[in-house]
């Protein structure tokens, strides 16, 4: 099984669509035989899905994750546990240990855009397809950031 955080700085990036780097852990008999980091080709939920798929990752922690990122990671195939901060090697630790507790899906991490940046990944419409709150408006979409 391979294991992949989002990574800066020695913990996991809260922000999965601009993770510099992923750390990815190679995981045998319920251990972790190795880790190494890796720099990501590219930005934004599409590039890091396939560029994760490309590395054969079965599962991704990682803190804010916007819905077309979830989308992206379910295509191809990865199981995500959301909503973690703080050291990968904690993290993949109790997630084997049966002890990793997921956040709420929280979109991109509550963080906020700069004036033009574009945005969180939830893509900015507010309809059907993204509203998961049955009302459409401001943040109907979950992730907060607008």
């Amino acid at each position: 099984m391979l294991v992949a955080t989002p990574y800066s700085n020695d913990e996991i990036c809260q922000h999965f669509g601009h993770a510099p780097q992923f750390k990815l852990f190679t995981v045998e008999d319920g251990k972790v035989v190795e880790s190494v980091v890796i720099d990501t080709v590219g930005s934004g939920h599409n590039a890091l899905a396939a560029f994760l798929a490309d590395h054969n990752v079965d599962i991704v922690i990682c803190g804010g994750i916007g819905q077309g990122a979830i989308v992206s990671l379910a295509m191809a195939g990865i199981d995500i546990v959301p909503g973690v901060a703080g050291s990968p090697d904690k993290a993949v630790k109790e997630l084997l240990e049966g002890t990793l507790v997921a956040g709420a899906v929280s979109g991109c991490g509550g963080h906020h855009h700069e004036e033009g940046e574009g945005t969180c990944g939830c893509g900015g419409h507010h309809d059907d397809t993204c509203d998961i709150s049955g009302k459409e408006g401001k943040g109907g979409c979950g992730c907060g950031c607008h």
